[in-house]
């Protein structure tokens, strides 16, 4: 499954543990004042002073208590932001909170938790708020009235927080899925063009063999994630290599729009059928299925992780702590690979609105037209300046051209999690609703897509591994995206938790993360043995329920989001 694909610029997600209440309040001082009185105007006086309580359904780290954005918006708007990040386990935290009827104002809201808190009635309507009180986000959603409406009901809940887009749109970095590999590998190999399941991996057993330790610790040729949710490592793999794009756990056919079941597919034994191979041969940690998440982000952090399938956004704080450790050979480029080069690649998509993920208002909520207004007003482009590239002046400056720049100081700083934690309202940004691609003066809406700023951007080390393939972006690593189907992706699609559809997709789930481990650590020769036990497991579950629920709403998306 696909939870949030994020574009998002040189923002990488920070994936830090630990849950605090993060008061955002204080007294800007006199240099904030001064510059917020230029960029952002009075705060109204009609508005009393608020605090509004968010629930992250992630891990994460609390901004510092003096947090400069922060007090901007408390100074400016009247709203004081407390956050609680999740700690432990995500479905057993939702649970005790739906349990006991008590909520805070608003909960990012993804893919899985959606079913449950729109289920237990936790999450108010949001169209006569947004119709009444909120011109931006009216005008933001417009365009996509149809998608937000929840399927049930026709009701809109979730305020999407990626796929919109504005005047010029750009892509410079790749946030999505892919067979990413160490760019030490690919200079050690002269930069060659990887397109293939097999290329991909003689390449890393090549330098595995050559390269035995990294650092002084043993080289891990390839890891799998299969930590809870974020197990689509694991399962999502098949559907790239037959150059299809991320559907979750099915393909669908471009021209009838009917999904089919892969996890038992032929095309699916023969990846697993190769990671067994690569596993006797060593390349594959030992420990790859008993690690949690946490462990995950310290072995690719460490720099000796030679390949991975992930989506970016999930690993990106490795690669940014690679880079502050001046590690940048131990990076990874993306690679859009398939079992041969007959199959054209479909990594790369156009961006899409992710109706189950964002802010959602709940019934606990004392004042929600006072929160709608809040990220209404966040949504224009003088606040989404601040919240996509700081105060001008101190985060970046604008040339005699109006166009936004940064020196390297600057530069550098957007890297460094603890000046973020202190000058960014990440978290804010993140999960709320805001603008993509550009402003009406022509700048990026974040730096990441400003063009000649995400080069300048880039370490030297980058610059030169590029050029050796003759590109200026890393998105050129992978296919051109075609354009969506209509009713793409198909991951999106609420199962409705508790019905036979939901259920048949948690046994399978379950299934899928019982057998596969087997089928890859399997000695040689015991492979199509475990495999077959797997299918009949498989077929044990009421597949039917789920494809029958999934091919409903695709055709009800291909009549209804045109």
């Amino acid at each position: 499954m696909l939870g949030k694909k994020r574009l998002v610029s040189l923002f990488l997600a920070l994936a830090m543990m630990g849950s605090v209440i993060a008061g955002c309040g204080g007294n800007t001082d006199s240099k904030d004042s001064e510059t917020a009185s230029t960029n952002t105007g009075s705060k109204d006086a009609s508005l009393e002073p608020i605090e509004i309580s968010f629930f992250i359904s992630d891990p994460g780290q609390a901004a510092t208590p003096d947090n400069k954005i922060y007090k901007l918006i408390q100074e400016k708007l009247g709203v004081t932001c407390n956050f609680e990040f999740l700690v432990g386990d995500k479905d057993q935290k939702i649970g005790v909170m739906i349990a006991g009827g008590d909520y805070p104002d608003v909960v990012s809201v993804d893919t899985f938790t959606n079913p449950k808190f729109t289920g237990a009635g936790a999450l108010i309507p949001l169209e006569d708020l947004i119709a009444e009180h909120a011109p931006n986000l009216k005008k933001h959603y417009e365009p996509y009235k149809n998608k937000v409406k929840d399927s049930s009901d026709g009701h809109f809940y979730i305020m999407p927080d990626y796929g919109v887009f504005y005047n010029e749109y750009q892509t410079n970095i790749w946030q999505g899925p892919a067979f990413w590999i160490q760019k030490a590998v690919l200079a050690e190999f002269g930069y060659p063009q990887v397109k293939t399941l097999d290329q991909y991996f003689d390449l890393i057993e090549k330098y595995q063999a050559k390269y035995p330790e990294i650092d002084g610790q043993k080289t891990i040729g390839f890891e799998i994630l299969s930590d809870g949710w974020r197990d689509f490592c694991l399962k999502n793999p098949p559907e790239h290599l037959i150059g299809h794009p991320n559907d979750g756990q099915v393909v669908v056919d471009y021209e009838t729009n009917v999904a089919e079941f892969f996890w038992d597919k032929d095309y699916a034994k023969r990846y697993y059928k190769k990671l067994n191979e690569m596993y006797n041969k060593g390349l594959i940690d030992p420990e790859t299925f008993t690690m949690n998440y946490d462990q995950y982000m310290a072995k690719l952090s460490s720099g000796r992780v030679l390949g991975t399938f992930d989506q970016f956004w999930n690993f990106s704080n490795a690669d940014l702590t690679l880079k502050q450790q001046n590690k940048i050979e131990r990076t990874w480029a993306p690679c859009a690979i398939t079992y041969d080069e007959s199959i054209k690649p479909y990594y790369q998509d156009r961006d899409v609105l992710n109706v189950n993920t964002g802010f959602a208002i709940t019934t606990s909520c004392k004042d929600p037209v006072r929160v709608i207004k809040f990220f209404d007003t966040l949504l224009t482009e003088e606040w989404q300046k601040i919240l996509g590239w700081g105060i001008e002046g101190e985060d970046y400056f604008v040339d005699e051209n109006g166009q936004f720049y940064r020196n390297e100081e600057q530069r550098r700083n957007y890297e460094d999690q603890s000046w973020r934690l202190a000058n960014m309202a990440y978290y804010l940004w993140y999960y709320a609703p805001k603008m993509e691609g550009s402003f009406s003066d022509g700048n990026a809406c974040t730096p990441g897509f400003q063009k000649k700023e995400f080069y300048e951007s880039l370490l030297d080390y980058d610059k030169n591994f590029l050029k050796q393939y003759g590109y200026e972006a890393w998105t050129q690593f992978l296919n051109d995206p075609p354009e969506n189907r209509v009713s793409y992706p198909a991951w999106g699609i609420d199962l409705v938790d508790g019905s036979p559809a939901s259920l048949a997709n948690t046994k399978i789930g379950e299934t899928g993360t019982k057998y596969l481990p087997k089928c890859i650590l399997a000695k040689p020769g015991e492979f199509d043995k475990i495999w077959d036990e797997y299918v009949t497991e498989l077929h044990k579950c009421d597949i039917q329920a789920y494809l029958d629920r999934i091919n409903d709403q695709l055709k009800w998306r291909a009549e209804n989001w045109k």
